[in-house]
């Protein structure tokens, strides 16, 4: 029965999917992001050339997701249209996460395992996480693998079974998730301390947990030695280049940062302290009722079992807090750990507040039945709402980088050399060398990002020849130089009315 229940999450899977690719097929399908089409740039040139270039015949380590390079690579060597392979790669995954989340709320909570389908479909209809699996972006192959190792090891820790193979098995998927997003780190941190707490004499112990996290390093040492190799740390670029960028926000108090990642990962409002934006918001008082289940019972037993994905899913957001505080791009940094808030949020409501007492007496039957109600409604709700928000971001990315993009490609040389902030679509379409101002092929800015007149100098003796600002990054300096002729500007209007800048290229060095 709960194999036949997995349909429904894949119908899920398939209603979202079309509601937010069909919507915006309208005006043309394409990504909500540019980082995305730096993965397409990274991924058509390891197919062509075989090495992990954005550049060709330019090593870099600006890839903080080398795993989702190469399946997005595979597309390529296949010959298969790079957006379908894109979405088909996302909706397997969000499938993957549905049915992992069904995987967990079995484990946990297996007197309730013939509702877990229910666990899958909100997962799948949680629109953040469809905007993520429709961005072309690694977040939603990340969320997958890592509720996929939670679930392994709450089986693990449920059963006080373990085995060498099950270390190997959570070891090598706790480094391909490593692989995926530096930030999976933290995982392998807290299933190695879960293992550690099974009981077993210490040197066993010691053993199991050496044999984990030995298996999650041997896929990671090609990546780290490549990385040192290119620019002499073991971590990627772009990992150093986020933090100097938004070291302003890095300036706030730090509790506050928190609080506000917090609140906008459980579907609060991207800032302020009112309003929501998702409705899993609705579920934080379930939530709070499963985490205090949670701490009794693994107290009680001196296990780490409920509360390991709770561990994981607030130490991620403190993470963040404590290196990179944006909310931006609906919180995509905070996407990963949402389905942990949802799966919990459903189990408190579940277990407690909405099947806890006979349903006999009528007041609390209606009231069980209006909450399940507005909680669908809701969610449908905001599943529109953020289908039509997916819509409008594509539509500024084609409108404004991809749009550029073309318009280098047709009114440059080959070899120009072109600085720019935003550099994906241009690599991907225009395939002109670049100067990277947010430092993820060019490492070498990034102790300059914090001065404009330091950067400004940098791109006047680099040679470049033209300069691409991206919307909110003026350059003011730059752009205001006696050599420097605008020569083309989106003028879309979408960007405008979102208060925006439109794209501008600049020539420089003008006689």
């Amino acid at each position: 029965m709960i194999q036949n229940r997995r349909i429904w999450v894949l119908l899920a899977v398939v209603i979202g999917m079309a509601l937010f690719l069909g919507l915006t097929a309208r005006n043309g399908l394409g990504f909500p992001l540019d980082d995305a089409w730096i993965h397409q740039t990274y991924a058509r040139n390891l197919a062509r050339y075989g090495r992990l270039e954005f550049t060709p015949g330019v090593s870099s380590a600006g890839s903080t997701a080398p795993l989702w390079t190469l399946l997005l690579a595979l597309g390529y060597l296949l010959r298969l249209p790079f957006l379908l392979w894109s979405n088909l790669l996302g909706g397997l995954s969000l499938l993957w996460l549905g049915w992992s989340g069904m995987h967990l709320w079995q484990t946990l909570w297996p007197a309730q395992a013939n509702r877990a389908w229910l666990a899958g479909v909100v997962l799948v209809f949680t629109w953040p996480l469809l905007w993520a699996a429709a961005s072309g972006m690694e977040t939603i192959f990340f969320a997958a693998v890592g509720l996929q190792l939670a679930a392994w090891y709450a089986e693990i820790a449920a059963t006080n079974t373990f085995s060498y193979r099950d270390a190997v098995r959570l070891g090598c998927f706790a480094g391909l998730l490593i692989l995926t997003r530096p930030d999976g780190l933290l995982l392998l941190i807290l299933i190695a301390a879960g293992i550690f707490l099974l009981p077993a004499p210490v040197g066993q112990r010691f053993g199991r947990v050496g044999v984990l996290v030995g298996t999650a390093v041997i896929p990671l040492l090609p990546y780290f030695l490549f990385n040192h190799w290119t620019s002499g740390t073991i971590w990627p670029n772009t990992l150093y280049a986020k933090q100097v960028e938004y070291a302003a926000a890095l300036a706030q108090p730090f509790v506050g940062r928190f609080l506000q990642l917090l609140y906008l990962s459980l579907g609060g409002a991207a800032s302020g302290w009112q309003g929501i934006s998702s409705a899993h918001l609705l579920l934080l008082p379930g939530l709070l009722v499963a985490t205090w289940q949670a701490l009794q019972a693994d107290w009680a037993q001196r296990r780490l079992l409920f509360l390991l994905p709770l561990l994981w899913a607030g130490g991620h957001v403190l993470l963040y807090a404590w290196r990179l505080p944006v909310t931006f791009q609906h919180g995509r940094y905070l996407i990963p750990i949402m389905p942990v808030w949802v799966i919990y949020g459903l189990a408190g409501w579940v277990l407690v507040l909405l099947y806890s007492s006979s349903e006999s007496h009528r007041t609390l039957w209606l009231g069980q039945q209006v909450a399940r109600l507005s909680f669908t409604i809701l969610m449908l709700f905001f599943l529109l709402q953020g289908a039509l928000a997916f819509a409008t971001d594509v539509a500024i990315v084609e409108g404004e980088m991809v749009t550029v993009a073309g318009w280098l490609a047709h009114n440059t040389p080959p070899d120009t050399l072109i600085a720019s902030h935003d550099i994906g679509a241009i690599g991907y379409f225009a395939e002109r060398p670049l100067l990277d101002l947010a430092g993820l092929i060019s490492p070498e800015v990034i102790p300059l990002l914090q001065s404009e007149s330091a950067l400004t100098q940098y791109i006047l003796d680099s040679e470049a020849q033209y300069l691409v600002t991206a919307p909110g990054w003026t350059y003011s300096q730059l752009a205001h130089h006696p050599a420097t002729i605008l020569r083309f500007t989106t003028d879309f209007a979408l960007t405008q009315a979102q208060g925006l800048n439109n794209m501008t290229v600049y020539e420089l060095g003008v006689p």
